[in-house]
């Protein structure tokens, strides 16, 4: 019993403490590239994604193969919605910038006869800019008010298609021309995958991205630096809108159809929760969000019913366990080892 009191008192003046591993500290500066190990240590994180996206398309099967599509898709959708994030813009609605860049993508192909090659890229260049005018005069809203208008929009836009019938009303567009390959689809879509993931993970670490990440902290405090706080927003959301529209423009030609289903809720939420569960803030925990979320949702389509309740209880369960997600805490046991040590 005393031993037993004595380990109790002893376990309530300790603590755990992180310490950063000796090979952070030596790969931190030039002298990383006195040593192979360092340079290994830098390199794997970043090697490692490249070399599986590329790999993977050639060990999977035909469907698992059409699932990697949608992983690249919701991984593309759930970046721009980190980077919205970061940027101190909640939206909740992905859909608008997915649907814009399939419709515009899909009408110019349908009505115009312009080649994939043509359209993806005006649609995502097009599509992102009417998603941004469209959002320009609610740039000042904050918090859950701008989130709301985001949500609402897409939702609009799906009962004005309806209702007018327009661009084939309920009935869509079909016959959209299709990528020239599956090997063309597959390599395109993880190339334009990778490019956004490192290509904007560089360019919000830059001082550009800083000046977003403030706006997001205290955007009062960057104003009084003599900062157009609302010209910064607005690049921010079209640069997340292109992303997505580039998604909705790409999946338009893969399907080879367009309608109101581009603008379903599915498109909105299932990157929030990706990015949710992979860790906000770094767009690679997006990334990996959408590589864990997406597949799941395909195990489970066969089980009926408790699809839904056993995807929620897994978000739950990531959510209380690790709030931080996923890619923070691999991230710090990657560069950090714990101990326990006296107070």
């Amino acid at each position: 019993m005393r031993n037993a009191q004595l380990n109790s008192t002893d376990s309530k003046h300790r603590r755990k403490e992180r310490i950063d591993r000796g090979i952070k500290a030596r790969s931190s500066d030039i002298f990383a590239l006195s040593s192979w190990r360092e340079m290994l240590y830098l390199a794997a994180p970043r090697c490692i994604p490249i070399v599986g996206c590329l790999m993977l398309p050639l060990v999977l099967g035909i469907y698992w193969q059409k699932v990697l599509l949608s992983v690249a898709v919701f991984a593309l959708l759930a970046i721009s919605w980190d980077i919205l994030e970061q940027s101190g813009m909640i939206s909740l609605g992905q859909a608008l910038f997915f649907g814009m860049g399939a419709y515009t993508a899909g009408v110019f192909n349908h009505y115009f006869g312009w080649p994939p090659f043509l359209t993806i890229p005006f649609a995502s260049i097009l599509g992102g800019l009417i998603s941004t005018v469209i959002l320009l005069p609610v740039l000042r809203l904050r918090g859950i008010y701008f989130s709301m208008v985001t949500l609402i929009i897409p939702l609009m836009l799906v009962r004005i298609v309806e209702a007018t019938r327009i661009f084939g009303g309920t009935e869509g567009l079909s016959g959209i021309t299709p990528l020239p390959s599956k090997w063309l689809e597959l390599y395109l879509i993880v190339g334009a995958l990778l490019g956004a993931l490192f290509g904007f993970r560089r360019m919000m670490g830059s001082d550009y991205g800083l000046v977003l990440k403030a706006i997001r902290d205290n955007d009062r405090s960057v104003m009084n630096a003599g900062i157009n706080v609302y010209w910064f927003k607005a690049q921010a959301l079209f640069i997340a809108s292109a992303i997505g529209a580039f998604a909705g423009a790409f999946m338009t030609h893969v399907y080879m159809f367009v309608g109101m289903p581009v603008f379903a809720l599915d498109y909105s939420i299932l990157p929030i929760a990706a990015a949710v569960v992979g860790g906000p803030g770094t767009l690679a925990g997006a990334t990996l969000g959408a590589f864990i979320l997406v597949p799941l949702s395909e195990i489970l389509r066969g089980i009926g019913g408790l699809r839904i309740v056993i995807y929620g209880l897994f978000l739950v369960v990531f959510i209380v366990a690790l709030p931080e997600g996923i890619f923070h805490y691999i991230q710090r046991k990657y560069h950090q080892f714990e101990r326990w040590v006296e107070v």
